[in-house]
């Protein structure tokens, strides 16, 4: 068995942000289908070594603080919903972490309300995404391009509407990642 064929991201590291009420399901299952495909995901969030409780109360201890993380240590950026990411996009660090990813054109994967960050680091002007229909109006009035559809990529940018749309998520998600390791 060819390992690449099996693990087509071995080798490559993605950044996960995590903080009080994430989307559960938003931040596993692409963090699991990461390490499957050989990705090493590593989850930030406002403290190291904390339990975040998500939304629907599965805990997630973070890796990191995201006060220490680099982007140019990371090859992608995943950003789940849940009310967690109305809170983290009021931390410039998050921001400067954002914009140090678009700047590098590393894949920028947002789901549901994850959009809000992407948002508020004004990385979406001109973009073609798709995020919860609750943040429709701010994906607009930040200058993204809206699509209602159950996965956008755009460049570098991966964007999805809702947990049910996280099967085409993750299949755009490490294409555009083996895309660009390639």
């Amino acid at each position: 068995m060819n390992s690449n064929a099996s693990l087509p991201l071995s080798g490559t590291r993605m950044l996960a942000f995590t903080g009080e009420i994430y989307e559960d399901l938003e931040l596993w299952y692409p963090k699991l289908r990461l390490i499957e495909a050989g990705c090493e995901v590593v989850v930030a969030g406002p403290e190291a070594g904390k339990t975040y409780a998500g939304k629907n109360g599965y805990p997630c201890i973070s890796d990191v603080e995201i006060a220490d993380c680099d982007a140019s240590q990371f090859d992608a950026l995943l950003v789940p919903g849940g009310f967690m990411p109305d809170k983290l996009r009021r931390d410039p660090k998050v921001l400067e972490i954002v914009r140090a990813f678009d700047d590098a054109k590393k894949p920028i994967a947002a789901i549901c309300h994850g959009g809000w960050i992407p948002i508020s680091a004004n990385v979406y002007r001109g973009v073609r995404v798709t995020g919860s229909p609750g943040i429709k109006d701010d994906l607009v009035n930040a200058g993204g391009i809206y699509e209602d559809a159950s996965v956008v990529v755009d460049g570098h940018h991966v964007s999805s509407r809702r947990p049910d749309d996280l099967p085409d998520f993750c299949r755009a998600l490490i294409e555009v990642m083996v895309d660009r390791i390639g």
